[in-house]
């Protein structure tokens, strides 16, 4: 059985010349893993606005939608405002609620609804400097933080960790669920980096610059007991790559190889607790940036060796 993942490169998104966002990273992606032949694509949905309004303020959301955030609010966001922008924001929210929703009930050859424990993942999303009344950082809304809350309401899911491993605190995500007991907010991220003012997450660890892969790993391996301890329902990995030694905006120095044996980690954890995974792409700046997009599909490629699909 093929596994599913959820894409957005469909939905175009008009950028500036020299704008810094990678957005050819997301074919690139999809491209990589199509040649290996063990996955199915689909196109991402589109989000409705009243599931996105179970994180975000309704007045922000629709401000959105239609256009009407200040410059200002835009420029923290990090992109001009266009029709595209909209569709392929509410495409990634899209495919990660469908990602949430496969990894808790995943498809069978026979149509009928598999094990319920499984994974599932989408080429966008991982939008994690999103607050509840704006946007930063090339994030409008916060998609792990909406796929939580959704699953929450339908009675799917109760208690979430969330493991961000961006090298990036997601401080989004932690000011949504910060007051939450039933949301695990961890993030490993380096300590100089964006955001200069941090949330305070359930579990931060910060790293130095230069960080190597000994210990990264030593960091992540302390991490993962303490979220099964937590005992979640479901997890959602932040799998930002822009830890590479190659990544124009990371300031650490982590390899392939170190990314890969992190993703190998995560899986692991989640396969020996039964708990279903979703996997969010997160963020990824190298130059070439054919680097971001192998070290992307490979924590996809990780994922299926570990679930052994």
């Amino acid at each position: 059985m093929s596994r599913r993942l959820f894409y957005t490169d469909h939905y175009t998104l008009p950028l500036p010349d020299g704008h810094r966002f990678p957005i050819t990273k997301y074919k690139l992606v999809r491209e990589a893993l199509a040649a290996d032949g063990i996955f199915e694509f689909l196109p991402a949905p589109l989000a409705k606005p009243e599931v996105i309004a179970l994180a975000h303020d309704p007045a922000y959301v629709n401000q959105f939608l239609q256009g009407a955030l200040s410059s200002a609010a835009m420029r923290r966001i990090g992109f001009p405002w266009s029709p595209e922008l909209v569709k392929r924001t509410l495409g990634s929210v899209g495919g990660t609620l469908s990602a949430a929703t496969d990894a808790l009930h995943p498809p069978s050859p026979s149509g009928k609804g598999g094990a319920p424990t499984s994974w599932s993942g989408t080429l966008a999303g991982g939008t994690h400097h999103a607050f509840r009344s704006e946007g930063s950082g090339f994030c409008v809304f916060n998609d792990i933080a909406i796929a939580i809350l959704w699953l929450r309401a339908k009675g799917l899911a109760q208690r979430a960790a969330v493991v961000d491993l961006d090298v990036h605190q997601g401080d989004g995500t932690v000011q949504i669920f910060q007051d939450d007991a039933d949301v695990l907010t961890t993030s490993v991220h380096c300590r100089t980096n964006f955001p200069f003012r941090k949330q305070q997450s359930k579990i931060d660890v910060e790293l130095e610059d230069a960080t190597h892969d000994e210990e990264y790993l030593r960091v992540v391996d302390d991490l993962l007991p303490k979220v099964a301890e937590f005992k979640p329902e479901i997890l959602f990995y932040q799998s930002g790559v822009d830890g590479l030694a190659t990544d124009a905006l990371g300031r650490l120095s982590l390899s392939h190889a170190g990314l890969r044996e992190r993703d190998r980690k995560v899986c692991s954890l989640a396969k020996a607790i039964s708990v279903p995974l979703v996997i969010t792409l997160g963020g990824g700046y190298s130059k070439p940036i054919e680097h971001t997009a192998l070290a992307h599909a490979n924590t996809f490629r990780t994922a299926a060796e570990v679930f052994q699909l």
